[in-house]
């Protein structure tokens, strides 16, 4: 194995986990929505959105699952799964926000500076899934107006 092979490969084993774990919690997360946790997620659903909410659980349960396994078995379309997944990520963002302005109590998160610190971890979500596909790399790139290797 050649030296440049090794450190393509240690450089990416990082990102390939992230996106494994990322997958694996999406895929539960999914999983959760259609079982255990469905009136949690319920909670969550703002009153002010014109569809059903049990329905909402389900349709973004069944999301979260297609998600997750795309970003496991599909490496070659990493970067657009990760535009993706962040989209997700930023679209499901207004039920937290609802969670906290309505002091919704789900998932353990039964004040103020719980839902706070919730609400602060979507970034954090949306920046992980961009950087484990390579998707910010592709933008820098893009951006700086050199072509992948």
């Amino acid at each position: 194995m050649s030296k440049r092979f090794e450190v393509v490969e240690r450089s990416a084993l990082p990102k390939t986990i992230a996106r494994w774990i990322l997958g694996l919690f999406l895929v539960s997360a999914g999983v959760a929505h259609l079982t255990w946790a469905r009136t949690e997620f319920l909670a969550q659903v703002p009153v002010w959105l014109p569809l059903d909410g049990d329905f909402v659980v389900v349709a973004s349960g069944l999301v979260e699952i297609a998600l997750g396994a795309t970003l496991i078995a599909l490496r070659r379309k990493r970067v657009l799964v990760g535009w993706i997944v962040a989209g997700f990520f930023v679209a499901i963002f207004p039920g937290n926000i609802n969670q906290f302005v309505t002091q919704t109590d789900a998932f353990g998160l039964d004040s103020d500076v719980a839902r706070g610190v919730r609400l602060l971890f979507q970034p954090v979500l949306v920046l992980w899934a961009l950087w484990c596909t390579d998707a910010l790399k592709m933008l820098r790139k893009r951006a700086s107006g050199t072509r992948e290797e």
